[in-house]
């Protein structure tokens, strides 16, 4: 059991080794403990019974947006690298993007429907809009006034056509009229020629025309779509950029030279322009016969949805922006004026383009997996004890070498997995390929809706279905996000099974970006479990009970609801309790009311969630025992870990869920337990403790529904992720956690 002191800020002392502490947590000679809240002894809140009334949820789409505000902090930092700033920045106007592209559309669609009335609907969408029109003002202004002057300041420069000299001009004609112009495609409005098809976040231009056109009419708007395979940053060759990093903007490249394609005619008036559809597909999958077909067919049209925003450069006049409005049927409040690129996510290319080290963070190499021997067998290993892989500070690696050793292994018979995330290029799956010509049955249950990878999914399996594999697409009405990999072996007269569970994706390249807790396991209970939950997905059979899995949409919520109120119990009952979760959203009403109760009862509890949430805490008479905080860093941090304590009894979960509605009810999901003491104090340690210590990524949400950034210490404070890379970057740390 984990004993827990009264919190500090301070690092637990431990003796002296080389090993970096982190806040709390252990080094080969301690053991770690979690903190406590802070403040008096937690207590019964006494709730007045006179006012039964629910304590009010904080709005979920408020608290993404709030999300995004944290991420742009580290835009802000001046300690944090000029380009990682700027990938911050465009970090941010991507889930901007993706905020609007699947949560905008209904709200909008209640403030259109207020019409000449504006009732609660339209209350609702303006306050939204307003929260992101300021934070997107934030950004530009930061693009503007601090990145822009700093990548001067070092010797990178974004050149505006009135900042080029001469031979700069010349070199971005000669561009223009080379790679540029024979794409374009101007479109002159009239009855016959309709306003074009706009695609979701694609570039473009209208412009306003004076004179006729070759058969004497007046049609004075056009239009100017710009093909995405044009690069929108351009670095000038070393000829005419004088020593520097110089760079143009392609969206500068074709105002300089826009007039060229309207011969005979005068330019007055154009902008860029961009709009944001609606994109999250939706498919009757009770009335279709083939999945994949409607899915793919339904591909075709996500890019050409429901307007949602619309974006324009600052100076585009009340004209042109009367016409696109009216174009688009928006209200003013989905109207973005920009001072820069109408487009921040693409400005992710100059982060590549310079490349300039001194300007990004030192490379992290993860390490080997500090569980694992190398050159000894895995499934060997397995059989003596379970392997915990913590990426990105473990490599991915390990993952890869368990499925790529049970392909090439003539006594391995059968490999099952899920796919949900693999990217568009996978050793996975190419190892999966592989295992099917060597004879192997491979069974793959691949989500083909997982949000903006459908198509790379669909793709994959009909590469997996051509070469022989068992492909099936999970349960109808569900997204399977359960991530598994089992693998089968005969060992002697008998079948044995090994398996993977994991908190993130099969997706090599972002194991090197997301904290996750990948667990390779030969634990016959575990095993059975998920050979069971695998035949159910492809049978639809009826789900045998079982031993340690909890799956939903089954029972994970009831699971956890049970677990809360067992905790909840205990303290009443005078019993030290405690719960810790870290997830990556927070908005599933049934385990917050939940944990409010418990909260109430005396539960010591502390929410690590990164994202969303929608718990009110530290409200007076309500919610004071609960603690909830948020910690951004270098790393996206997607590990999901439940710890429950009651008296002298504790136990610790590692899911692929979050605590969301859809995860609970609308999705295949696991959660499964980690029961090797060892192990289990290492999830403690690192995905817990440290980060109920970090005290300088960390933000605390108060009781005004905000989140505070935490106050760094006189010596900078302690940072989770960058204690956790010292610490597994020392060699001798790494091999004595492998001893």
């Amino acid at each position: 059991m984990t004993v827990f002191p009264p919190a500090s800020t301070e690092p637990v002392p431990v003796p002296e080794v080389a090993v970096p502490p982190v806040p709390g947590v252990a080094t080969p000679e301690t053991t770690s403990t979690l903190p406590e809240l802070a403040g008096p002894e937690p207590a019964p809140v006494v709730i007045d019974a006179a006012a039964p009334t629910p304590l009010a949820l904080l709005d979920r789409d408020r608290s993404i947006l709030a999300f995004n505000e944290r991420v742009f902090h580290w835009a802000r930092r001046e300690d944090v690298p000029l380009l990682e700033r700027l990938r911050y920045l465009c970090i941010v106007s991507s889930n901007l993007d993706e905020f609007f592209e699947v949560r905008a559309a209904p709200h909008l669609a209640g403030a259109l429907a207020d019409g000449d009335k504006p009732g609660e609907s339209t209350a609702t969408f303006e306050k939204l809009a307003d929260a992101a029109h300021e934070l997107v003002a934030r950004q530009y202004a930061l693009y503007n006034d601090a990145l822009i002057p700093a990548f001067a300041a070092n010797g990178i420069h974004l050149l505006s056509h009135g900042a080029r000299n001469h031979a700069q001009r010349k070199w971005v004609r000669d561009y223009f009229n080379r790679e540029v112009a024979p794409l374009l495609v101007p479109i002159g409005l009239d009855p016959a020629h309709p306003f074009p098809q706009v695609a979701n976040k694609s570039l473009n231009f209208i412009v306003r025309l004076q004179g006729t056109d070759a058969f004497g009419r007046e049609n004075e708007i056009a239009i100017l779509k710009v093909p995405r395979v044009l690069p929108r940053i351009i670095r000038l060759p070393a000829e005419v950029a004088r020593g520097r990093a110089s760079f143009v903007m392609l969206s500068s490249v074709i105002r300089a030279h826009m007039g060229e394609l309207f011969p005979g005619r005068q330019m007055t008036e154009f902008s860029q322009f961009r709009v944001t559809r609606h994109s999250d597909l939706a498919v009757d999958e009770d009335e279709v016969i083939n999945l994949r077909t409607a899915l793919r067919r339904g591909l075709t049209l996500r890019h050409y949805g429901q307007a949602v925003r619309l974006e324009v450069s600052s100076g585009c006049s009340q004209h042109l922006l009367d016409f696109l409005q009216k174009q688009f049927r928006l209200p003013d409040a989905a109207l973005y004026r920009v001072h820069g690129p109408v487009n921040l996510v693409r400005l992710m290319q100059l982060v590549d383009l310079v490349n300039d080290p001194a300007l990004l963070y030192s490379r992290w190499t993860p390490v080997q997996p500090t569980g694992l021997r190398s050159g000894v067998s895995i499934f060997s290993q397995l059989r003596e004890r379970d392997v915990l892989i913590h990426q990105p500070f473990e490599s991915f690696d390990g993952v890869v070498d368990f499925l790529r050793e049970a392909v090439h292994d003539p006594q391995v018979l059968a490999i099952k997995q899920t796919i949900y995330r693999t990217g568009s290029e996978s050793v996975m799956i190419d190892l999966l390929t592989e295992a099917v010509r060597l004879g192997k049955e491979v069974t793959a249950v691949v989500e083909l809706k997982a949000r903006f990878d459908e198509e790379a999914n669909i793709n994959w399996a009909e590469a997996l279905e051509s070469v022989g594999a068992q492909v099936v697409y999970g349960v109808v009405g569900l997204k399977t996000h359960a991530k598994m990999l089992l693998v089968t072996r005969r060992e002697g007269g008998r079948l044995r099974r090994y398996g993977h569970l994991s908190t993130g994706n099969y997706n090599a390249r972002t194991a090197r970006l997301y904290t996750d807790i990948s667990h390779l396991t030969a634990d016959a209970a575990l095993t059975a479990d998920m050979d069971a939950v695998f035949a159910h997905l492809a049978s639809q059979n009826q789900l045998p009970r079982l031993k340690r899995l909890w799956l939903a949409p089954f029972e994970l919520q009831d699971q956890l609801v049970a677990r809360i109120e067992a905790t909840a119990a205990a303290a009443r009952a005078g019993q030290d309790t405690r719960i810790v979760v870290k997830m990556n959203a927070l908005t599933d009403e049934r385990l917050i009311r939940a944990l409010i109760a418990a909260g109430s009862d005396g539960v010591r509890i502390d929410l690590i969630v990164r994202g969303a949430c929608m718990l009110p805490a530290q409200q007076p008479g309500a919610t004071e025992n609960i603690r909830v905080r948020s910690v951004i860093g270098r790393f996206l941090e997607h590990s999901r870990v439940f710890y429950f304590r009651t008296g002298d009894a504790d136990e610790l979960y590692l899911s692929s869920a979050d605590w969301m509605t859809r995860n609970m009810l609308r999705r295949v999901e696991l959660a499964w337990p980690v029961r090797d003491p060892a192990l289990r104090q290492r999830i403690i340690d690192e995905c817990l403790v440290a980060y109920l210590g970090d005290s300088r990524d960390a933000w605390t949400l108060d009781a005004d529904g905000r989140y505070r950034c935490t106050e760094p210490a006189p010596d900078g404070g302690h940072a989770a992720q960058a204690a956790l890379m010292d610490r597994y970057r020392m060699p001798g740390r790494r091999r004595e956690r492998a001893a």
